[in-house]
């Protein structure tokens, strides 16, 4: 192999009971690059890098580290060899000082066995200094913000001595100044050679930060390519096995009647918002962090109290305080968190399909399973699901799978007017157009729905109609022929006024 490589898979390969996860795969890093993986969901990332973390082992192939072939059976073996994986859902323990969870497991100890406080501090604090982090290093990590906490599992890397980290989705829950601030340590770790595997569903990010991406497609290898050499339109093609060219629908909309209407709707962090909604059309609303865009959502599907306004359904006033009262008057929502509020992962699909619509099954208290079995699997075929069965738990699938049954629980509800808070989060480009066809279809049904997106590629390629919000108010209104992401940002940011 290559001498200076830092890591090096060749021809890797993983088996579970009838499936083939990962069909002879193949990864080279080098110390000091950020290296992207790329891939749907499933297609054999996060095994991959249980394997390189020492989660799991392989079945069979070759891994070197520095050029030594190895095996790992646990992650303490992968990190004596400097491996180290910060995860989605962080390996902290909370009551635990910072330093105490930087050196979890490892903690300093005095000649006769009691822990050497004053060094545990010392040396937190230097690599804290490290990373240009003002957090104490006694602050119990309970008190940390999902951004500081994400810098201190970056920090418990370095106590290991790593020369890989592998950071997956790690922007998913930071705003926009903190992903900037997690840049910064990138490029500080990169300049100390320390090798970056990056997993993340945004392209931007990617091309931004990114040496070299590889491709992974169905468990198999698709490509290596150095981030010059390459362009979203490739990396999406490659990912997908086909031109995604197309992964906006065409959209012709002809403006119909107005079939939904919203009128001084003011609550906490909303002010005096109107906007109506046509019978058939995509109605956009964007806007930065903060800009009240989720809290008006969840107001009118009556999941947060209102101070005042008024909600219209085809000219009739309704009253939608709670959300059983917004469904009932044919009003439906997916939230932003799927699983926090879109879903019960412990409960199978067929249970969280048929969530909403129990009482179209049921004469009196019995539940017609046959008929209930019957919708689910229906719902199941038509959003192109992939389960092993109606009976698996939805904390078991991947998120554009997870989404799709969000989606699947809505629409069998079968509202007219759909919420759609960020639909796409966290989703691959492949579930991303399949979302989005979803859509198309159901407005030439003749529902309508409120797009709620901070993608702007996205709200642009979806919409008919686009309201920007900053600060709790509408602050503009953009037709199709006007879209463009500098004006929606410039009106968002208050680079333009309202009044101009």
């Amino acid at each position: 192999m290559q001498e200076n490589l830092v890591l090096k898979l060749d021809s890797i390969v993983k088996t579970f009971p009838g499936v083939k996860a990962l069909d002879g795969v193949h990864l080279d890093v080098y110390p000091g690059e950020v290296h992207a993986l790329c891939g749907e969901n499933g297609a054999g990332k996060s095994t991959l890098m249980k394997i390189i973390a020492g989660a799991q082992p392989y079945t069979s192939g070759k891994m070197y580290v520095d050029g030594k072939d190895v095996v790992f059976h646990s992650t303490k073996e992968a990190e004596r060899m400097g491996i180290a994986m910060i995860y989605q859902e962080f390996n902290m323990v909370p009551d635990l000082s910072v330093a105490e969870n930087m050196y979890l497991g490892r903690l300093p100890k005095k000649a006769y066995g009691a822990i050497d406080w004053k060094k545990l501090y010392r040396d937190a604090k230097e690599v804290l200094h490290k990373l240009n982090l003002k957090v104490d290093e006694k602050t119990k990590v309970s008190h940390l913000s999902v951004a500081e906490s994400q810098m201190i599992e970056i920090a418990k890397c370095l106590t290991i001595g790593a020369k890989v980290i592998i950071m997956d989705e790690p922007t998913a829950a930071l705003t926009d100044d903190e992903i900037e601030i997690l840049f910064q340590i990138i490029e500080d770790l990169k300049k100390q050679n320390i090798a970056i595997l990056y997993i993340s569903h945004r392209m931007d990010e990617i091309f931004r930060i990114s040496n070299r991406l590889t491709v992974f497609r169905d468990g198999k290898f698709i490509a290596t390519k150095k981030i010059e050499d390459t362009n979203y339109d490739d990396v999406v093609s490659m990912m997908v096995g086909r031109s995604v060219e197309n992964l906006y629908p065409s959209r012709k909309y002809e403006q119909q009647e107005v079939i939904f209407e919203v009128k001084d709707m003011n609550s906490k962090g909303v002010h005096n918002v109107n906007l109506q909604l046509h019978k058939g059309e995509i109605l956009g609303i964007s806007g930065l962090l903060g800009s009240g865009t989720i809290e008006l959502s969840k107001l009118i599907y009556g999941a947060i109290p209102k101070v005042s306004g008024n909600v219209f359904v085809n000219g009739q006033e309704i009253n939608c305080d709670t959300p059983k009262k917004a469904l009932a008057a044919g009003i439906g929502f997916v939230s932003d968190d799927r699983k926090q509020e879109g879903l019960v992962l412990i409960r199978s699909i067929r249970e969280n399909i048929a969530m909403s619509s129990l009482k179209r099954y049921s004469k009196g208290i019995q539940i017609n399973k046959k008929y209930e079995l019957g919708q689910v699997e229906k719902q199941v075929k038509a959003l192109n699901i992939k389960i092993s069965s109606v009976s698996q738990l939805a904390g078991k699938l991947s998120g554009g799978n997870q989404q799709k049954v969000v989606f699947a629980k809505m629409l069998e509800a079968n509202p007219d007017i759909l919420i759609l808070d960020e639909p796409t989060r966290g989703v691959d480009v492949g579930a991303k157009a399949e979302i989005y066809a979803i859509m198309d279809q159901l407005t030439k049904e003749g529902k309508s729905i409120i797009l709620i997106s901070t993608d702007l590629p996205e709200v642009i390629g979806m919409s008919d109609r686009i309201l920007i919000m900053r600060e709790g108010n509408v602050v503009f209104e953009i037709s199709k022929e006007e879209m463009s992401q500098e004006t929606i940002l410039a009106y968002a940011s208050g680079g333009v006024s309202e009044h101009e």
